[in-house]
């Protein structure tokens, strides 16, 4: 480079000739030419470019080779090994594949797309789902979150999910306006199926009945990418890499989803406090912009749900997307009404609402709530054994016991006496219950009406008054055993007054 900078000056400042700058630095004039043409050395440069003579009849059948890979996912393409095999075997190619390499690989790069860079203005969001693992309850559960992100301002919202489905885009929207403040003037999404039923010919999109319903209460203006064309929604599509990435390495640990989603919630919310690359203010600071220009939020939030008409059974069941849910036998045979959302299942008779569920997102699954059956059973004591809903009802080992005594007592009357104690939980929580029986077992009353005096008194936080030196004013009473004597000695007497017989009994 120093011999360069030489031959430079000397010609173009001292003034020397390009004949004697060649025979003082040993220099062909042609090189010096190039000197004088170029500040630096510009290297070697092709004039045109490099064709393998063995190659050149082949490149044809290449460039169809790898057209035909748009049209396949990644992991089923050409790679540079199958399309020199398949020369060697459909074309009789006789060359190396090393020249088969490059050129496959200067065919991909100029394949690939080109992008623009976009600006966004402020009101406008995009939305989109992912999905990871993590510890609910201390089972791994694979969660399905998702992200809405507002890229003027890159303000970001994140929830998670036992399921991607309609009701849970719903709800996600639902909180993500109360988060954000407002609801934006479009959101783009990708063509899934929870929102859209149908793709017409000429590109037009046949809304889901949902996702109709939750336009048409929050009125913002839906848009929806090319299929398959993540690029079209780029930010959403980097904002659920970075949640997966940040919220969620290391496998995130909670309860239950509510938990988790809390966790989400401290996450998107401190990240509003970051200045990111090229801006001087912080994420919150330009969500104001955004703000601004959102519609108000509506004075009643979108309920959420999938609605359905049912029937119950005769086994006092509905079911709801392939699940049976009970209901209190009463309303066996009668038209319902389900409303699924995405933690539970509420079913609707006339109006009133006489069951809820946790969902569950199992296929054919059983979900029953012993109480439902408990007035049915009273009438047909026998089915308590096989009784399909009590088999998960975990009752305390004191229940059990009483049980036991009260059919050694009555044998079956006793069995319907157990099944009124068990009906008390209907009407209190079930610890409450067990622990009246557990009382009743220390103070040796095995009845029905003791155990639910019990369960009053500590309902009133007052003591339990089942010893009769406590009620002075009542008679006391002394039954002896039944003897047939006493009878026929009543069917020798007289038969008192009226009067006097009213009398004695006051």
């Amino acid at each position: 480079m120093e011999v360069y900078a030489k031959i430079r000056r000397a010609i173009l400042v001292d003034g020397m000739t390009r004949r004697e700058a060649s025979r003082l630095f040993g220099v062909h004039r042609n090189t010096i030419a190039k000197m004088l043409a170029y500040p630096v050395p510009p290297g070697y440069r092709r004039k045109a470019p490099r064709v393998s003579v063995k190659l050149a009849g082949f490149t044809e059948h290449i460039d169809k080779m790898l057209e035909s890979d748009r049209d396949m996912i990644a992991k089923q393409r050409h790679s540079c090994k199958r399309v020199f095999d398949r020369l060697r075997e459909e074309h009789q190619y006789t060359g190396g594949l090393t020249i088969v390499h490059e050129y496959v690989r200067s065919k991909r790069r100029r394949m690939q797309e080109v992008f623009v860079p976009l600006s966004h203005r402020p009101g406008h969001a995009q939305a989109d789902f992912g999905e990871a693992d993590a510890m609910l309850g201390g089972k791994r559960v694979r969660v399905y979150y998702l992200c809405i992100d507002i890229p003027h301002s890159d303000a970001c919202f994140v929830k998670g999910y036992l399921g991607e489905v309609a009701e849970a885009w719903c709800d996600g929207h639902v909180d993500a306006f109360a988060f954000f403040g407002g609801v934006p003037l479009s959101i783009l999404y990708d063509n899934t199926k929870q929102l859209v039923a149908q793709i017409l010919g000429d590109g037009r999109r046949v809304r889901a009945k949902l996702f109709s319903e939750l336009q048409s209460h929050y009125l913002f203006e839906d848009k929806f990418g090319r299929p398959a064309k993540g690029n079209d929604k780029g930010k959403v599509e980097g904002l659920v890499g970075f949640a997966r990435r940040n919220f969620m390495v290391p496998m995130p640990v909670a309860d239950d989803i509510d938990a988790l989603n809390a966790q989400f919630m401290d996450k998107c919310t401190q990240r509003q406090q970051a200045v990111l690359r090229g801006q001087t203010q912080s994420i919150a600071e330009r969500l104001m912009a955004d703000q601004a220009v959102f519609m108000p939020l509506p004075a009643v939030p979108y309920d959420p749900c999938h609605k359905v008409p049912g029937r119950v059974s005769s086994t006092s069941l509905v079911r709801y997307r392939t699940n049976d849910y009970s209901v209190p036998t009463v309303h066996a045979y009668q038209d319902v009404l389900i409303k699924g959302y995405v933690d539970r299942v509420e079913i609707i008779c006339g109006g009133a609402r006489i069951a809820v569920h946790a969902r569950s997102y199992e296929r054919e699954d059983f979900i029953a709530d012993p109480l439902h059956y408990l007035a049915l059973i009273e009438r047909k004591p026998r089915a308590l054994d096989q009784a399909a809903p009590l088999d998960k009802w975990l009752l305390s080992e004191d229940v059990h016991r009483m049980r036991r005594l009260m059919e050694a007592r009555q044998a079956k009357e006793g069995r319907r006496e157990f099944i009124q104690v068990l009906r008390l939980c209907e009407h209190f929580e079930q610890h409450m219950v067990e622990a009246a029986v557990s009382d009743a077992l220390k103070l040796r009353v095995i009845s029905f009406d003791a155990i639910k005096l019990l369960l009053l008194a500590r309902l009133e936080r007052k003591p339990a008054r089942l010893d009769l030196t406590l009620y002075p004013y009542l008679p006391r009473a002394t039954v002896a055993t039944t003897d047939s004597r006493s009878y026929l000695q009543l069917l020798k007497a007289p038969p008192a007054p009226m009067a006097l017989q009213i009398g004695a009994g006051a």
